[in-house]
């Protein structure tokens, strides 16, 4: 049956609106002002413009509709508006990471993804809120207030894409994109409930985005139906020669691979995940069970796997990252540390801890753990874990949270560079619950496949987050204030020399930060040491 006339468009997504506009019973500029007037009416309530471009965006809508209209839809984004996470390079608008440091910073060509989204017609309405330089977060001292979960306005989106994940959530907005570092898209599509996927390293372009971790970073899209994320995929995926990390392949149809049929797909279920290394609560844990039960419906052969504690992948990935991130922002450190917030300072600055040798053995770990993992994925086609949720409260944040070593389900993936995409699967006193699948290396269209057929088989995408206009927001927390440390003045002093040797200073609360989360990180880099062979060579490598 054919999609009917929509009455209100602005929760449309981007395979109905598409199917509309191609048919001329939706213009792409009545979908636009749909969105700006839905944006302007409620993105008050959870903050997740950074920099809206309306007057842009309705120029873009209206040649989108003249193109249509004389020579047809150049494909299912035509005329379709999308938001991007403020990393992304949009040529002649400011990319600022939503930090005081970059403020000034202005894009001079567009990213390849946004030329790749502005190539197939896609109209853009804005650059979105997000965790300082796509890093630390959620931060309460930056120029612009962090992004609020529409689902409830006192608890957190998730991060560092927090900004994507609210205005998808919200009805702002259709596709958005985000990166992912170590969970960065699928955080807050958690815990907003959406679908958020992290491709292969490499499949998507990285030229022209802010870098958080060189050999870490990934793009992807944030949209609210598994299809929907296909077709944003499809567009964004493919070699890029200027992205030297851009892999040489060529992307399958993956709306094609959405079939909805999983008979005699082998699924792994990495239940110790969520019951042994960070336990779920009893809501999640049940949903799960049901989603779990739903794949099994649909002819899928699930077992019990297991790889290492979801602590050592963690803790994996922020040594090697941090080491990356702080290079990547050393020169603005030592200018203007003043200018970044202190949640950012308490995760970078504690990388002049990590020696180039733990560096070194975290890339050679994440070398084994990769093919530890690869062994795994030849005796199953995907594992499904939980996702981070319910989203706790903005108020509960502490900078040190990060350096505490609890461990996380999705940085596993990062490790390994694998597609890894959330869902949601259910709900928790009104907040969203979410469950993981990842796929073997390039595999994207199996990961889809997997989760496409969950959605439809359970029909769980009509509800949405109910925002009141007239609602008054709850006001947003202090800045938190420096956690006390048991440090000796003698390790204290150590922390003040390391400091001046990196030429860094982050004035007396940034210190304090810095020595409140020291002696989590020496722990975490106590454990990293371990004996290997001399032929497990670091993850990255240079080769001629």
């Amino acid at each position: 049956m054919p999609d009917a006339i929509p009455t209100d468009p602005r929760f449309l997504g981007i395979a109905q609106a598409s199917r509309l506009i191609a048919t001329r019973r939706l213009s792409p500029v009545e979908l636009t002002r749909a969105l700006i007037g839905r944006a302007e009416a409620l993105d008050g309530q959870i903050s997740s413009y950074l920099r809206p471009s309306f007057d842009t965006a309705l120029k873009e809508a209206q040649a989108a509709e003249q193109e249509i209209a004389s020579g047809g839809p150049r494909g299912p984004l035509h005329g379709v508006p999308f938001g991007l996470k403020d990393i992304f390079d949009v040529a002649g608008v400011p990319t600022t990471g939503q930090s005081r440091a970059y403020a000034s910073q202005m894009a001079r060509e567009d990213s390849e993804v946004v030329r790749r989204l502005r190539g197939a017609g896609a109209v853009l309405l804005g650059k979105l809120t997000t965790h300082e330089c796509a890093h630390g977060g959620p931060s309460f001292d930056l120029f612009a207030p962090p992004a609020r979960n529409p689902w409830d306005t006192s608890r957190f989106t998730g991060g560092s894409s927090s900004g994507s994940g609210a205005a998808v959530a919200a009805g702002l907005m259709p596709l958005a994109l985000g990166s992912d570092t170590g969970g960065s898209i699928r955080n807050p599509a958690a815990l907003c409930g959406l679908v958020g996927l992290k491709p292969t390293y490499g499949l998507v372009s990285r030229r022209g985005v802010m870098p958080n971790a060189f050999g870490w970073d990934h793009v992807g899209p944030m949209t609210w139906t598994v299809e929907d994320c296909a077709l944003a995929l499809q567009v964004l995926a493919g070699h890029d020669p200027g992205d030297p990390a851009s892999a040489q392949v060529v992307p399958p149809d993956y709306r094609a691979a959405l079939t909805g049929d999983l008979r005699g797909l082998r699924i792994g279920v990495l239940r110790h995940f969520f019951e042994e290394d960070l336990p779920a609560s009893p809501a999640m844990a049940a949903a799960l069970e049901q989603a779990f039960a739903v794949l099994r419906s649909l002819g899928a052969d699930l077992r019990d796997v297991r790889i290492r504690p979801s602590r050592d992948y963690a803790e994996c990935k922020i040594i090697a990252a941090e080491s990356e991130i702080l290079a990547v922002h050393e020169h603005a450190l030592r200018r203007q540390a003043d200018r970044f917030g202190e949640d950012f300072l308490t995760r970078i600055l504690p990388a002049i801890l990590i020696r180039g040798a733990d560096y070194v053995q975290a890339n050679r770990l994440r070398a084994i753990m990769t093919r530890e993992i690869e062994a795994l994925q030849r005796e199953v086609d995907v594992l499904v874990t939980a996702a981070p949720g319910p989203a706790p409260l903005l108020s509960d944040w502490r900078p040190a949270n990060f350096w505490r070593g609890h461990g996380s389900h999705v940085p596993v993936f990062n490790v390994t560079g694998a597609p890894a995409l959330v869902q949601c699967i259910g709900f928790a006193d009104g907040l969203p619950l979410s469950f993981q699948v990842a796929g073997r290396p390039f595999e994207e269209a199996t990961v889809l496949r997997v989760a496409h057929a969950y959605e439809k088989a359970t029909g769980g995408r009509e509800r949405r987050p109910s925002l009141d206009p007239l609602a008054v927001v709850p006001p947003l927390p202090p800045v938190p204030e420096p956690e006390a440390a048991a440090l000796s003045a003698a390790e204290e002093g150590e922390l003040r020399d390391l400091l001046r040797r990196a030429r860094v200073d982050p004035g007396e609360r940034g210190f304090r930060h810095l020595c409140s989360v020291a002696p989590h990180v020496r722990e975490a880099l106590a454990r990293l040491h371990r004996p290997a062979a001399f032929a497990n060579e670091p993850a990255a490598v240079f080769r001629a």
